[in-house]
């Protein structure tokens, strides 16, 4: 008995790995040695290559295809009909199959609505890229990216907010209370301790 739910319609090969509570909706079609981890939602339409390797808690909406050398960590969201590549210059004519570039998309980043991501790019943890952008560079983590190519305007926090850093370079989501600290152009977490050891 499968521990995942598979709608009617949706094609799973044999020799994939599909986690506890993950659900794949209509017309789905998870390859041979596609890895898909727990809780993950795999929304209609969606195809997932061989080799793929999907994190716990990813969502992944209608009409996105995850290719072979695309790898997704956890609580990662792909907005609808997304968009990743795996050859630099491909030929019709030629085959490149042995030239696929490695993508990741790390944990908790959130890529938006038919946004492309080009292939050997790496998003940082918790990165927002806007929809319709194209990430065409790595791009750090809690970067905001938007446009094409996609530029970075800003950056966010674990819960996708906008932070506004002050004259400290020290921000706080208005949503979760989180607190960041922007150095040497990086953002990172900071808890409240980090004050009572600095000041």
């Amino acid at each position: 008995m499968n521990n995942y739910q598979a709608h009617a319609t949706a094609i799973v090969e044999k020799g994939c790995c599909i986690g506890q509570g993950t659900k794949i909706w209509h017309f789905s079609h998870i390859m041979p040695e596609a890895t898909i981890g727990e809780d993950c939602i795999i929304g209609q339409n969606v195809f997932i290559g061989s080799g793929v390797n999907i994190g716990n808690r990813v969502k992944i909406q209608n009409n996105v295809s995850v290719f072979t050398g695309v790898s997704c960590e956890d609580d990662v969201f792909l907005g609808p009909s997304c968009v990743f590549t795996n050859v630099s210059n491909p030929r019709s004519a030629i085959s490149r199959k042995d030239q696929f570039k490695t993508t990741i998309v790390g944990k908790g980043a959130s890529i938006g609505a038919n946004a492309t991501v080009l292939c050997g790019c790496i998003i940082g943890e918790y990165a927002l890229i806007g929809a319709g952008s194209v990430v065409t560079k790595n791009v750090p983590p809690y970067a905001l990216i938007i446009g094409n190519p996609g530029k970075q305007i800003g950056w966010v926090s674990q819960y996708g907010n906008r932070l506004h850093f002050n004259q400290d370079n020290i921000a706080v989501c208005e949503e979760s209370g989180q607190m960041y600290q922007l150095a040497d152009n990086k953002v990172s977490r900071i808890d409240a301790n980090y004050f009572n050891n600095h000041s």
